[in-house]
C-alpha cells in the first residue's frame, strides 16, 4: 500500500507537469515540461529497477499467500500485487548488476529518443504555398482562412500542415499536381525524424533481446489481450486477407472516376491510383453516387452547436451533468480558447456526487499537439483517509477556426472524432479504482480504444444526427434526406479505408519484429503500396510522421 500511495503522488505531480509540452504557447514552458517529463521517465526507468524494492514485492507475495492473507484481497488488491511483481520481471531485476545499469542506459536513451520525435511533430511549424489558380476547387471558406502574401509578382497563399488547412486540399482541388505537392509536403514535413526512430528501434531491439525477448513485439503484447507478436500478426493477415477483395474492387471503381475526369479536364491519364487521387476521388465517388456534398453538410455542424449537444448526449446517456467554470474561477493554461468544466453525478445534492475536471482545448495553436486526443492529467482513486482524489481529463483538438466569411464548422468526421474523445474522457471521469495505476484509461493498451470506437455508432443514428446539427444561417437540423445520405456514406470505400489501417499496423509490427535494422522509408513506401493499394510517387521518409510509434502504440497499432 505504501508503493500504491507513492506511486499516486508521483503521478499527480509529473502528469500535469508532462502535458504542458503538447499546448503552451511558451516555448520556455514548453521545453521545461519536456525536461521535467525526461526527469520523470528517468525516474521510473531508476525506481522499476531497484533490486530490494523488488525482492520487498516478491517476498509480500509470497507471505499474503502462504499465510491465507490473499483470499481476504478483493480482487483489485490482488491484481495490484502481481502487476506490481510482474514489472520488477519484465523490468530485466533478474540480470547481474553489470547487464541491469548497461540496461537501464539503454531504456533512459528511448525514453529521450521518444521525447525528442513527439516534440518535433509537436512543434512543426512547415507552410507549402499555392496561387488561387492551383487552388481551384478548394472551398472559398476554407482558402479565406489562409495567409496571403504576394512573391515575386503573383499572389500565393500559405498553407500550414494542420489537419484543418492541408486536408481540404487532399479531398478538394482539382489540380493533381497541387495534390501531389500537398502530398509529397506532408510526407516529408518531419524528415528529421528519421534517424530519431532508427534509433528508437534500434534500442527497442537491443533492450528485447537483454530481456529475453525474441522481439519487442512479444515483449510489448506480453501484457495485452494479444499476448504475442505473433497473434498480432496473424489477426491482421486475417485482416488484410477479407478487406483486399473489397479494395481492389473499390480502386478499380475510383480508377474509372479518375480516368473520366482526366479525359473531361483534358489531362493526361497513366492508368495509375497515387495517394493523391484517393481522399479527392472517395469524395468525386461519393458526390457522384449519394448525391451527397460533404461541404453542405458540413454548414449544419458549427462548433458552437456541435459541442455542446454532444456534451448533452453524454450526459443524458450516462447520469452526469456539466457545470463550465468561468471568469475568475476558470484555470486553464490558455483562456481565450480552452474551456473548463465541473463534472457531477446528474442528481447531485452534496460533494460526494463530485466526478470530476474536464478541459476542452479544441482549435489549432503555434506548437500545439497537432491531432486528437486525451490526456489524463490526474487519476482518480481512493486516497487513505477514505475520501476520494478526483480525476481531471482535457480532450486537445485541431477543429477548424472562424473564417472571416462562416464560423468554426466541422465535417461529420470531425463530430465523429469528437464523439470518440469524449468516450475517452468519460472513460477516464466514470471509472472507479481504489488505485491510481488501475484508472480509467490504464487498462490493456489494445483494449483502450474499444468504448469510443463503439460510441462513435451514436454519430450514424438518424435521431442523433437531428439532434446534433443546426445550419449556421437558418438553424435547420439536417433533413431527412441529408441524413439517410450521410448514414449511406459510412461503408462508401470502407475496404480501402482500412487497409489504409492495416497498413500503419503492418508497419509498426514489422519494424518491431524485424531483428536487423532497414531501409524504413523503402519499408514505408513499399508496404503502403502493396497493403494500401495506392502508388506514392516519389519515395517521401513517411515514417517520421507516424507519431504513434513513439507514443505508447509502439507493436499495438493492430488494437
Amino acid at each position: 500500500l505504501p508503493l500504491a500511495d507513492a506511486e499516486s503522488e508521483l503521478l499527480i505531480i509529473c502528469q500535469p507537469l508532462g502535458f504542458y509540452r503538447n499546448v503552451s504557447t511558451s516555448k520556455e514552458l514548453r521545453d521545461a515540461s519536456n525536461q521535467a517529463d525526461v526527469l520523470h521517465r528517468d525516474f521510473g526507468v531508476e525506481e522499476s529497477m531497484r533490486p530490494d524494492v523488488f525482492k520487498a514485492k516478491t517476498a509480500a507475495e509470497q507471505n499474503l499467500r502462504k499465510s491465507g492473507e490473499w483470499e481476504k484481497l478483493s480482487d483489485e488488491q490482488r491484481r495490484l500485487v502481481e502487476k506490481m511483481v510482474l514489472d520488477g520481471k519484465r523490468a530485466g531485476l533478474a540480470l547481474p548488476e553489470k547487464e541491469r545499469e548497461v540496461l537501464m542506459k539503454l531504456k533512459k536513451e528511448l525514453s529521450q529518443v521518444c521525447l525528442d520525435f513527439s516534440k518535433n511533430f509537436n512543434e512543426e511549424d512547415g507552410l507549402i504555398s499555392f496561387t488561387l489558380e492551383e487552388l481551384d476547387g478548394v472551398p472559398d471558406d476554407v482558402i479565406s482562412g489562409y495567409s496571403k502574401r504576394t512573391e515575386g509578382s503573383k499572389e500565393v497563399y500559405d498553407v500550414t500542415f494542420k489537419t484543418p488547412d492541408i486536408f481540404p486540399i487532399f479531398k478538394s482541388a482539382h489540380n493533381p499536381a497541387t495534390r501531389r505537392s500537398a502530398q509529397e509536403g506532408y510526407e516529408d514535413r518531419l524528415k528529421q525524424n528519421v534517424p530519431l526512430l532508427e534509433k528508437a528501434l534500434d534500442l527497442r531491439r537491443r533492450i528485447a533481446a537483454m530481456l529475453g525477448y525474441d522481439t519487442w513485439a512479444d515483449y510489448v503484447t506480453e501484457v495485452k489481450m494479444v499476448k504475442s507478436g505473433k497473434n498480432a500478426q496473424d489477426f491482421l493477415d486475417d485482416l488484410e486477407a477479407k478487406l483486399r477483395p473489397v479494395g481492389e474492387k473499390e480502386r478499380k471503381i475510383l480508377l474509372q472516376l479518375k480516368k473520366e475526369e482526366h479525359e473531361k479536364r483534358g489531362l493526361p491519364f497513366d492508368g495509375e491510383f497515387y495517394i493523391w487521387d484517393y481522399r479527392y476521388y472517395d469524395r468525386v465517388y461519393i458526390e457522384k453516387t449519394l448525391n451527397l456534398d460533404e461541404s453542405l453538410v458540413k454548414e449544419y455542424f458549427p462548433v458552437s452547436v456541435v459541442v455542446p449537444t454532444i456534451l448533452k448526449i453524454y450526459q443524458d446517456l450516462l447520469g452526469v451533468k456539466f457545470i463550465e467554470i468561468k471568469d475568475d474561477n476558470k484555470d486553464v493554461w490558455h483562456p481565450g480558447e480552452v474551456q473548463q468544466f465541473a463534472v457531477w453525478e446528474k442528481d447531485a445534492k452534496d460533494e460526494s456526487a463530485f466526478v470530476g475536471y474536464c478541459y476542452l482545448d479544441l482549435f489549432p495553436r503555434v506548437a500545439k499537439y497537432s491531432h486528437a486526443a486525451v490526456w489524463g492529467l490526474l487519476p482518480g482513486y481512493e486516497l487513505p483517509s477514505g475520501k476520494r482524489h478526483y480525476p481531471l481529463r482535457a480532450m486537445v483538438a485541431n477543429l477548424a477556426k472562424p473564417t472571416p466569411e462562416r464560423p468554426a464548422l466541422m465535417q461529420h468526421n470531425d463530430v465523429t472524432t469528437f464523439f470518440h474523445e469524449m468516450g475517452h474522457v468519460f472513460h477516464g471521469l466514470l471509472s472507479r479504482t481504489r488505485y491510481a495505476r488501475f484508472h480509467g484509461t490504464s487498462v490493456a493498451r489494445d483494449f483502450v480504444e474499444a468504448p469510443s470506437q463503439m460510441l462513435e455508432n451514436w454519430c450514424w443514428e438518424p435521431k442523433v444526427l437531428e439532434q446534433m446539427s443546426s445550419h449556421y444561417k437558418t438553424q435547420e437540423s439536417l433533413s431527412p434526406e441529408l441524413i439517410d445520405k450521410t448514414i449511406r456514406s459510412r461503408y462508401v470505400n470502407v475496404g480501402l479505408y482500412y487497409l489504409r489501417q492495416v497498413f500503419f499496423a503492418k508497419f509498426d509490427l514489422k519494424v518491431h519484429v524485424d531483428k536487423e535494422a532497414a531501409d524504413y522509408t523503402k519499408l514505408w513506401n513499399d508496404l503502403r503500396e502493396s497493403i494500401s493499394l495506392v502508388k506514392g510517387g516519389k519515395a517521401l521518409p513517411g515514417q517520421g510522421t507516424f507519431g504513434h510509434i513513439v507514443r505508447g502504440y509502439d507493436a499495438g497499432y493492430y488494437g
